[in-house]
Order: structure tokens, then C-alpha cells, then sequence
């Protein structure tokens, strides 16, 4: 097939990421019709889009990267997929065990899951999250421990250097973290850089990691790398999460729960 010359490489595929970007996927074969290349150009281009993280690539084709937007503070997200994130917490807080000890991060999400541990007995709850602490701090049946640090305003948590040697000295069975967003190709990446090393903390000192995470942290990608995909067992999701990503989070060996 005789290729098009009325447009230069990077003007074609920034046309066809203007394309992606407002229909969502594309397929190469599309991309054929539409610019008259051949197959190895169709998928050249995807390529060199999916380096720059500007595309997923998926069988046939390719979907587009949606950047997460800077994360507002906690106070203002609470109401944010609130029915959504209840269900969540609900199904996450009935994987923990009478007698085990657990984490919870910080974020909206995860304290949706300490508000459905209250009542229960024989628990122990690192956290470093001044929200998890108020809501638990009067539970007789669990044993709070917080952990200090630098204060991070925006989402009343400790973050940095003392946190993370707190955190070192400690383990957990099971670690409930949430994320600003959720990629397939790029992991799990966050908006605030300073806070990367003490979420890492957090992700070495559980014997199981949970994402708590709403439908619409996947498929995104943020500013700051945290972690491959894969250094999660177990994400605890709602019903409208993309059922492609559901079924390729499967594949990995991850534990999917739709609340």
C-alpha cells in the first residue's frame, strides 16, 4: 500500500491522538483508512504514542491515557463518588480478620474502610492518617497505633523522613492504600512527589497490599511513578470500573472485587 507523504509523521500522529483523545480507542486498522498507511506504520505510530504515555496499547489498537487532574484536598473529595466509595469500604473492611493487624492510608476511600470497622473486636490499625485516627480512637475492640511525621495539610497525613523509619519498624497483614490514579502500562502514580518514599514504605511492610480505589482513578496516570501494578494483590473497585482493565488486572494474577 502506498503511504500518504501530505503529512509528516509527528503532524499524523498528533491528528490521531487529537482522534484517540475524543473517541477513546482506535483500532489500526482505522488508522489505515483514515491516513492511507500501511499496518506497520499504523502500528509504529501507536508505539511511539504509547512511549511518550500519551496511549495504551491493547490488542488491535490502542486507548487513550487519561491524565489524573491535581488531587483536591481531602475535605473537598469526600463527596466525590460517595455512594461508590462506601461500597467499597464495606467490601474491604469484611476481608480483614478478627486478630489481625492492618494498615490504612490516607485518602478518602480508605477512610470509608475504617468507618466500617467500628465495633469490631480483636483488631490492630497502624495508620498515618489523622482521619482514620478520629474515627477509631474510641473503639475498645482495636488497638490504634499512628504514626508521626511531617504533616501534609491537604490530606491530614504524615508523610517523610520520621514516618518512614516508623513505618520500617512495623508490620502488617494486610495494607489498605488508596491512588490518585491507576495504568496498566504506567502502575500506580500519584500527584505529590514528596509523598512517593513513604507510600513505598507502606507498600514493604504488608504481608498483603488491597487498592481501594473508585472507577475513576482507572485508566489514568498522574505526575509521580509509586509502584508497578503488580506490587498490589488484591484491588477492591465498584461495579462501573472499565471491564477491560478488570479482565487484564485478572490476567496479572491481581484479585479484582467489584462492591
Amino acid at each position: 500500500m502506498k503511504e500518504s507523504r501530505a503529512l509528516s509523521s509527528y503532524e499524523r500522529r498528533q491528528q490521531l491522538l487529537e482522534w484517540i483523545a475524543r473517541s477513546g480507542r482506535i483500532s489500526t486498522s482505522e488508522i489505515r483508512k483514515r491516513f492511507g498507511v500501511s499496518e506497520a506504520t499504523a502500528r509504529r505510530d501507536l508505539e511511539v504514542l504509547a512511549e511518550e504515555g500519551k496511549v495504551m496499547r491493547v490488542h488491535g489498537g490502542a486507548v487513550f491515557v487519561r491524565r489524573a487532574p491535581p488531587e483536591p484536598p481531602l475535605l473537598q473529595r469526600e463527596q466525590e463518588q460517595f455512594v461508590e466509595k462506601q461500597r467499597i469500604g464495606r467490601a474491604a473492611a469484611a476481608l480483614v480478620q478478627e486478630g489481625e493487624t492492618i494498615f490504612l492510608g490516607s485518602g478518602t476511600t480508605t477512610l470509608a474502610v475504617a468507618r466500617h470497622l467500628k465495633g469490631r473486636q480483636g483488631l490492630t490499625v497502624i495508620t498515618n492518617s489523622l482521619p482514620v485516627m478520629n474515627v477509631l480512637a474510641d473503639e475498645p475492640g482495636i488497638t490504634l497505633i499512628g504514626i508521626g511525621g511531617l504533616l501534609r495539610p491537604s490530606e491530614l497525613s504524615f508523610i517523610g523522613h520520621i514516618a518512614e523509619q516508623a513505618l520500617a519498624e512495623l508490620r502488617a497483614d494486610k495494607v489498605f492504600i488508596g491512588i490518585r490514579a491507576l495504568s496498566l502500562e504506567h502502575g500506580l502514580t500519584s500527584d505529590y512527589l514528596p509523598e512517593v518514599l513513604t507510600d513505598r514504605a507502606i507498600l514493604r511492610m504488608g504481608r498483603e497490599v488491597i487498592l481501594v480505589a473508585d472507577h475513576t482513578k482507572f485508566g489514568a496516570v498522574s505526575s509521580a511513578f509509586l509502584a508497578p501494578v503488580i506490587s498490589v494483590h488484591r484491588i477492591v473497585t465498584d461495579a462501573t470500573a472499565p471491564p477491560e482493565m478488570v479482565t487484564a488486572l485478572r490476567r496479572l494474577g491481581i484479585e479484582v472485587i467489584l462492591a
